[in-house]
């Protein structure tokens, strides 16, 4: 199987002149003349991005995955490939509703008919990973209306043989091409395979739908699906059906009453609440995952990719953000350098005049004329100049900010972004540094205060008791005498807030 794939592949780069794009970069350029030789009836006139992206679509929907994640990586990608890359859609036939049912008795032991009160055999959703069918549970289960999302059948086994394709293509494409060793794309493969299998296990997706539910509970701005759990397997999926407007039917949202600058303002509110206050963020925000409810709340559908950060990611990119929303691009140099992004001897003015020379000329203009994906390629070429290290951990970011480019311009092309986001940025900074940053870090802190003090004079008791080196004595004594000191004060403190705290919470 993997040979007949193998020479599928091989035919279709042919056809659509890949070889050529690869081996125009080989030093001697003697393979390049071969092989264009031996193919002299291809007709290569169009560009090769559009090329390219035509060649990953016919090769099938784990391609075109890959070619949608490629397009994300300016940083990597020359910018005519990542902006047509961009076009690809995961459109895919559905499977036959007989398999359908058949992966619903295998993951429950028991037929369509004896688990679902109704079942809609023919699906309202089909992607290269899974398809979606509507469905109602048992009156004894609650009797909702749900959304049952299943598994495309021996998913994996397609998967693996074409993931070892791709390595082994990236591979020689690091031989081959001159830009290969930088572009690294054997890692770019890796990040690929990683979140491909992760979209296989339709227990995770449940989990993060749950997460996200969790953290916009009451929301007035987000609605999550609720996951029915008792139905959840590896390969199938059980979750509340939603109604709503899709995203993209903008004269329907308009005829419904729904204010679409409100919208606007309210998907920018939810993409930074869900990557500074939580940290765990829908990185696939694309208009066919987002639905908008009647009372003008978004939707959100399809939780397979989710990003996460951690508190440090949160905190320098919190300061990025802000300085750069405040024009103080000396800051921005300051807290690359400061977070290791940047190498430590990096000169703070150059790197400032750089970054002032990409974002001065967006401010003060509407989101219609402004473009994320040319910003963020003159950020990379200027990282590249300074050697900043990109994030892997920011990609899935990366790629969610320009999802909210997209839906933001086709809501609101005036919308002015940065007065959007300043206001909750600062508020949000204000929450971390602040006072209220300080009591959110004691309430964190007191129940391992609470089981640490009865500790302390026994820890104390072991330092002071333990035998000095010989050569260190003079030093220690003064050290002990400055550790009693402190000590006291600590004990006293921390007995203070542990008060505090519990008779506020306790």
């Amino acid at each position: 199987m993997r040979l007949f794939r193998l020479l599928k592949i091989a035919a279709v780069a042919s056809r659509f002149g890949l070889d050529e794009m690869v081996l125009e970069h080989e030093p001697s350029g003697r393979l390049a003349r071969l092989a264009n030789a031996l193919q002299f009836w291809r007709n290569l006139s169009a560009p090769r991005a559009e090329r390219l992206r035509l060649a990953l679509e016919a090769l099938g929907p784990i391609f075109v995955k890959f070619g949608q994640v490629l397009s994300t990586r300016r940083d990597l990608m020359p910018a005519d490939i990542a902006d047509e890359l961009a076009k690809l859609q995961d459109r895919v036939p559905p499977f036959d509703s007989a398999l359908a049912l058949a992966e619903i008795e295998k993951a429950y032991g028991r037929p369509a008919s004896e688990v679902f009160a109704e079942f809609d055999p023919v699906p309202v959703a089909s992607a290269s990973i899974a398809q979606v069918h509507f469905a109602r549970l048992k009156p004894e289960d609650g009797g909702h209306e749900v959304a049952v999302k299943i598994l495309r059948p021996n998913m994996l086994s397609v998967i693996e043989h074409d993931l070892a394709l791709m390595d082994s293509g990236a591979l020689l494409l690091e031989k081959l091409w001159a830009d290969g060793k930088r572009l690294k794309p054997r890692e770019v493969v890796a990040e690929f395979a990683k979140y491909l299998r992760d979209e296989l296990d339709l227990m995770r997706e449940a989990a993060n739908a749950s997460q996200l539910r969790r953290n916009f509970t009451d929301s007035t701005l987000l609605i999550v699906p609720e996951v029915y759990w008792d139905f959840c397997t590896s390969t199938v999926m059980v979750m509340e059906r939603m109604h709503g407007t899709p995203i993209s039917q903008t004269e329907r949202l308009r005829a419904a009453g729904i204010d679409l600058s409100r919208l606007s303002a309210a998907g920018v509110e939810i993409f930074f609440t869900q990557v500074f206050r939580d940290g765990f963020f829908h990185a696939d925000m694309h208009p066919g995952n987002i639905f908008v409810a009647p009372d003008g709340r978004y939707i959100a559908l399809d939780f397979g990719i989710v990003g996460t950060l951690t508190d440090s990611d949160k905190n320098y990119l919190a300061q990025n953000f802000l300085a750069f929303f405040r024009r103080d691009y000396k800051r921005v140099a300051e807290a690359h350098i400061e977070s290791g992004w940047a190498p430590k001897e990096t000169r703070v003015d150059e790197f400032e005049a750089a970054i002032r020379a990409v974002c001065e000329p967006i401010f003060d203009r509407p989101l219609k004329d402004i473009s994320f994906g040319k910003i963020l390629l003159r950020l990379f070429q200027t990282s590249r100049r300074f050697n900043v290290e990109i994030q892997p951990q920011l990609v899935m970011l990366q790629k969610t900010l320009l999802n909210i480019e997209g839906l933001g311009r086709q809501l609101d092309p005036e919308l002015d972004l940065w007065k959007t986001a300043k206001p909750f940025l600062e508020r949000w900074m204000s929450e971390q540094v602040g006072w209220r940053g300080l009591l959110k870090t004691f309430k964190q802190e007191a129940p391992y205060l609470a089981r640490s003090i009865p500790q302390l004079p026994r820890l104390v008791h072991q330092r002071l008791a333990a035998p000095p080196a010989p050569d260190l004595q003079p030093q220690l004594e003064r050290l002990i005498a400055v550790q009693r000191r402190q000590n006291l004060w600590l004990a006293a403190i921390s007995a203070a807030l542990v008060l505090l705290f519990a008779s506020r919470y306790f």
